[in-house]
């Protein structure tokens, strides 16, 4: 497997785990200011990891 698809496959599961924890809501309070900001740490980390991959392989 070459080390650009390696890079996309991490991204998209990056974003599987933002998705994950952005649905994970209390059924009172919504969402909570950390599952916020770990939501889009993970986001951003997606979004690198992807980009880096695809420059990667092209």
């Amino acid at each position: 497997m070459e080390f650009g698809v390696g890079l996309m496959v991490l991204g998209g599961f990056l974003l599987g785990g933002a998705w994950s924890i952005w649905r994970a809501d209390h059924d009172t309070e919504g969402r909570t200011g950390p599952q916020v900001l770990f939501a889009v740490v993970l986001l951003v980390a997606a979004l690198l990891a992807t980009a880096s991959g695809v420059l990667r392989v092209v």
